[in-house]
Order: structure tokens, then C-alpha cells, then sequence
């Protein structure tokens, strides 16, 4: 599975991310690591090697996280994607309760075996 982001994606993803300088690894090559490590819920010292050393794209993630960049990201795409009639807002709540045995719950005088 490519999770990698193409040209076109990041036309719209680095407007508004910081201005790259030499002391950067290339946005790109960090923020596609950064996503297959939230998409496949990995920790970062098995991201693959292809996206870099797990210790840079943590510390990009951990550094960008309190100025809201994360949060800008997501706000320019689904903005862009409601534009382009892309996002459906359709919800739906599900009621089922699921019930565990009265046992499950470590009842009193559940016999335990």
C-alpha cells in the first residue's frame, strides 16, 4: 500500500507548512513518514527507511504540534475538498449496547476458574 503523498496533494499541503531551510530534512520525505506512522499506528523507530530516521519525523511531529500546524494542515485540506464538492457530511449514530455477563463484571460471588 503507497501512502506516499503525490505532486498534486502537495500542491495543496505546503502553502501552509513552515519555509524549509537548510537545517530541514525535505518536508515531503518527513511528513509522508509521519503519516504511515498515525495511519498504521507504528512506532516511530519502525518507520520505514525510505521516509528518514524515526527520531527526525518525531521531533518534527512533537515540535509542530503545539503551534497548531497539524491542525492548519487539516483545516486547508478539507477546505479545498468541500470546494471541490469532495466531502460529504453524512453522520450516522449507531445505538447498539453491548451487554457483558453479570460474571464479566466481577461480581460477588462469580465463581472464578
Amino acid at each position: 500500500m503507497n501512502l506516499d503523498r503525490s505532486d498534486a496533494e502537495w500542491a495543496v499541503l505546503e502553502p501552509p507548512l513552515p519555509r524549509q531551510g537548510d537545517r530541514w530534512r525535505d518536508h515531503q520525505q518527513v511528513i509522508n513518514g509521519i503519516c504511515w506512522v498515525k495511519r498504521m499506528g507504528s512506532p516511530w523507530a519502525h518507520m520505514p527507511a525510505r521516509y528518514g530516521p524515526g527520531s527526525i519525523a518525531h521531533d518534527r511531529f512533537r515540535r509542530s504540534s503545539p503551534d497548531s500546524a497539524w491542525a492548519r494542515l487539516k483545516a486547508a485540506v478539507v477546505a479545498l475538498a468541500e470546494a471541490d464538492g469532495e466531502v460529504v457530511w453524512y453522520a450516522q449514530a449507531d445505538s447498539t449496547i453491548v451487554r457483558a455477563h453479570q460474571y464479566a463484571a466481577g461480581r460477588k460471588g462469580a465463581q472464578r476458574g
